[in-house]
This record gives C-alpha cells, sequence and structure tokens, in this order.
C-alpha cells in the first residue's frame, strides 16, 4: 500500500466554489452534486478556503429565519485548509486522516485545484491492498 499515489484514487472533477457565490447558490451546488463539503477557490484555481455541509448549515439557519441571503461563501468559508499533493501516498493521507478532521482534501499542484480526495476513496484503496485478507485468512 505504501505505493499508491493520492492521484490514483483521487476525484479530477471536483466540486469547488468561488469566494463571491452566494450561500443559495453553494447550497444547490452541495445538493446537485451530493458532496459534503467542497474547497473554495480564486480566478487562478488556488485553494483559498473550504467550506462544508455543516459550515453550510450553521450559516443557513440564520438566513432561512430570517428568509435574507446576504451572505457569501467567504463569509463563512474556513480559511485554513489542509491540501495534498497527488504525489502524496495514500498511507500518509490515511495517518494524517486519523489525527484531524476534514473528510475531504483539496489536491493540489503547483498551487492549483486539481481535484479532491475523501475520506471514502481512502478505504478503497485500504480495501484493494488488505482485501486478499479477508478472503484468505491466516
Amino acid at each position: 500500500m505504501e505505493n499508491k499515489k493520492v492521484k490514483q484514487y483521487m476525484s479530477a472533477r471536483p466540486l469547488y466554489l468561488t469566494a463571491d457565490m452566494s450561500l443559495a447558490a453553494a447550497l444547490d451546488q452541495f445538493i446537485t452534486s451530493q458532496h459534503i463539503g467542497g474547497p473554495v477557490v480564486n480566478e487562478q484555481k488556488e485553494v483559498i478556503g473550504f467550506i462544508s455541509e455543516q459550515d453550510l448549515i450553521k450559516s443557513l439557519l440564520g438566513v432561512s429565519y430570517h428568509c435574507q441571503d446576504t451572505h457569501v461563501v467567504s463569509d463563512v468559508m474556513r480559511k485554513e485548509v489542509l491540501t495534498v499533493t497527488p504525489e502524496d501516498t495514500i498511507i500518509d493521507l490515511a495517518q494524517n486522516m486519523t489525527e484531524n478532521k476534514p473528510k475531504i482534501y483539496p489536491v493540489v499542484e503547483n498551487g492549483k485545484l486539481v481535484g479532491i480526495i475523501t475520506r471514502r476513496n481512502v478505504l478503497q484503496a485500504i480495501s484493494e491492498s488488505i482485501g486478499h485478507c479477508f478472503k484468505h485468512p491466516v
């Protein structure tokens, strides 16, 4: 498993949001894509933040009460984002996932977003590596 790379399991067409996008537009993106979060990028596709379903729910509770959507993604996004590169190993990422909260990591190459990788993608890689253990127990 130590040879498996992020690039082998990442989604190369990720959901991403822009800082000036309305929360209503972000909500539509989440619902139609069925993603639980996504990176926020600038015009150069550099990751400048991250927004999750939880972030959106927290913000939209107040918006729905007053029926006003005056907030944009940059108002609620987290600016501290943990990222990985396509060349990072799955085992290193899996270890990082045990120590950190994100369920989705933006994949960045040369400073630009090139994909995302999720816990499910990492579990798939692990399953492929240890699947034989379950088929042929010791």
